[in-house]
């Protein structure tokens, strides 16, 4: 860490600490109870008939205001059922409008739909990245007699199938686009590249690239590049990286905070810290462009995920006295090199600090702690956070889960294992291969093999294929445990149907 150390950072007085409102809790003492003294001598103390009168009265207002406060629940009751009834209504119709419009197909009703009951839906199937269903509604908005070839309704469709690797298609629509009449842009360009780049297709992404240099008002930016850039560092291309840099270069165009945050992030993915660092001084040099909480983030995941704590303690220290304060994806980072690197003291201390600084925990906090405890076997601590994570309805996903069969696995605790298929049985989580993996694991660990075993069917209902690591955790545990005639079925079974569903699996 010596060139990132002596590297000063750009000279700017920390910002002053900010407010911080405590979360301690003040015992307020009971205050002791002292007896009525008159109004003044003469007056005499109170008759018991007096007393019992005033008493009388008193109940019957509280009574009476009972009553009230009850009527005034039961109302509010009323309203919030009606409410939810009207709710449950409007989205009921709403999604059979959805539904049909992909069912109405050529007849002149579907020609006359509502703009924005299409548009709608077309957004809505945007965003979850559903494709397929996607290119339906707008073929089908396509037909409407107030349609109007729009350019960003296609740009979103291009930049949706690059996501979802599906750059032809990507292609087609942007031909579509040029044959309505609509011009095709800087950012309708830029889209086009990032499909063909997401999907590893780089000789046509530069071809895009060549051709937006040669069309007027398409020239390629740092948007473009910086696009271009990060699909080739996450298949490791860095020698067309080093290329994409030279041409920004001699086309004047200057890296800006994002490119630099992209290269740093990934080269510290690859451990490639000679260069990560070279980049954070490169980009320190840069008058305009300074590092901000993402160069900050990417910086300590790099060190903190490698083992070198001490470097990553005092990059934060450095980024901080650079007036970069942190935020909630910081602190995780930090709890999670603490973790993994067992110093559990650390570790509490963070958690300690988010709390007083009111920092409010997300699942990426709850996964790293629970993992944490699981992993020290600290089962208690564990099941602890796990029901606190559902008090603040914070939905534990398969990460969460994992981490709990895992623990369970490593202390021998079968019948906790069996709790957590309770729990998703009467959950809406989405399972994976991963999460199998990690129960064939657990249940070969305490020789269970027959529930072991039934976690294949398991897989078969849930639509999750197993995959070589699947395999290969079975062949180990019946190995382990000397049941050579089970390895030899698991080997026919693999060799016959199996191998072919995890030709592409993981090894």
């Amino acid at each position: 860490m010596a060139s990132l150390s002596s590297t000063p950072y750009p000279h700017r007085p920390p910002p002053p600490p900010p407010p911080i409102p405590t979360r301690q809790c003040k015992t307020q003492r009971a205050r002791p109870i002292r007896a009525s003294s008159s109004a003044s001598d003469g007056a005499g103390e109170l008759s018991v008939t007096d007393g019992a009168r005033r008493r009388s009265r008193s109940g019957a207002v509280d009574a009476e205001k009972l009553r009230e406060r009850e009527a005034r629940e039961r109302k509010e009751e009323v309203n919030r059922k009606i409410a939810s009834q009207k709710a449950v209504s409007v989205i009921l119709r709403r999604e059979a409008t959805k539904a049909l419009i992909e069912k109405k197909r050529g007849p002149t009703n579907s020609r006359k739909l509502l703009p924005r009951t299409v548009l709608e839906a077309l957004h809505e199937r945007i965003t979850a990245l559903r494709w397929e269903s996607a290119l339906k509604v707008f073929e089908l908005l396509r037909e409407q007699l107030w349609y109007r070839p729009n350019p960003a309704t296609y740009v979103k469709l291009i930049v949706m199938l690059g996501k979802c690797k599906q750059p032809e298609k990507a292609h087609e629509l942007f031909q579509a686009m040029i044959d309505e009449g609509c011009v095709a842009n800087h950012e309708s360009y830029t889209a086009l590249l990032s499909a063909y780049s997401r999907s590893g297709l780089f000789d046509k992404a530069f071809l895009i690239l060549e051709q937006m240099k040669s069309t007027r008002g398409c020239q390629p930016d740092v948007h473009t590049y910086s696009i271009l850039i990060k699909s080739c560092l996450q298949v490791f291309a860095y020698d067309k990286v080093q290329d994409l840099l030279s041409d920004m270069e001699a086309e004047g165009i200057k890296p800006n905070t994002i490119t630099y945050n992209t290269l740093i992030d990934s080269y510290g993915k690859a451990k490639m810290f000679a260069e990560m660092e070279s980049r954070i001084a490169e980009m320190l040099r840069q008058p305009d462009c300074e590092p901000d909480v993402w160069t900050m983030n990417s910086t300590l995941r790099a060190f903190g995920g490698s083992g070198q704590i001490g470097t990553m303690e005092k990059c934060y220290e450095k980024f901080q006295s650079a007036g970069i304060q942190p935020n909630i994806r910081t602190f995780n980072i930090l709890l999670d090199s603490f973790a993994k690197a067992g110093n559990y003291e650390k570790m509490s201390a963070v958690m300690e600090y988010m709390q007083k600084y009111q920092y409010s925990w997300t699942s990426v906090t709850y996964n790293v702690l629970i993992d944490a405890f699981g992993r020290a076997c600290d089962l208690k601590q564990m099941e602890h956070l796990f029901r606190l994570m559902q008090s603040e309805r914070i939905k534990p996903n398969c990460v969460t889960l994992c981490s709990l069969v895992r623990a369970y696995g490593q202390t021998g605790k079968a019948d906790k294992i069996k709790g957590v298929l309770r729990f998703i049985d009467n959950s809406d989580v989405m399972l994976d291969t991963v999460f199998f993996n990690c129960l064939v694991d657990a249940f070969g660990r305490m020789e269970c093999f027959a529930e072991m075993k039934d976690v294949l069917e398991m897989m078969k209902q849930k639509g999750c294929k197993p995959d070589k690591i699947t395999y290969r955790t079975m062949v180990k545990a019946y190995s382990n445990s000397g049941m050579m005639s089970h390895v030899k079925e698991l080997q026919a079974l693999f060799e016959s149907g199996w191998k072919s569903s995890t030709e592409d699996g993981e090894v």
